[in-house]
């Protein structure tokens, strides 16, 4: 029989007897409330407003896919930005009681991806967000971002 203890660890039978038995189980994910679709999304667009996020599009992908109801794509001006933004949107769920979103890109900076469930966030360099076009993938014209694409390639 397995239990948890304090500190997230899991002892199963006869860890008394044999510490390797002993796992630490990971606690962060749980979410307190759970928010809606769009209740996540205005979070996002606010934390993202709040860091100065450029070119900000969402587009509704609920007709389109089931991955995500929504998705959210900006531009910061520097891997650093980006990275910064990235975290910000991960703090903010985490203090709406959303510890469930996960991140990549972060060391990077380049592209960054926040994965929310319901809202998936794409935050690029402006470079990088100009050569991937995922707009386009998805049927949204940002004639910004073509006039950017064409200075740069």
């Amino acid at each position: 029989m397995a239990g948890l203890t304090d500190g997230g660890y899991l002892h199963s039978h006869g860890a008394a007897d044999n510490p390797a038995h002993i796992l630490k189980v990971a606690t962060i994910g749980t979410a307190k409330k759970t928010l809606t679709p769009g209740e996540l999304l205005a979070l996002i667009q606010s934390t993202l407003a709040d860091d100065k996020a450029e070119d900000l599009v969402t587009i509704d992908l609920t007709d389109k896919t089931a991955i995500a109801d929504h998705m959210v794509i900006a531009t910061g001006s520097s891997s650093r930005k980006v990275s910064s933004m990235a975290e910000h949107i991960v703090e903010a769920l985490k203090n709406a009681g959303q510890g469930r979103a996960l991140a990549e890109g972060l060391e990077q900076g380049d592209w960054a991806l926040v994965d929310t469930g319901d809202v998936i966030v794409h935050l690029f360099r402006p470079e990088v967000r100009a050569f991937y076009n995922i707009e386009q993938m998805w049927g949204v014209e940002n004639p910004a971002l073509k006039q950017q694409a064409a200075r740069l390639y």
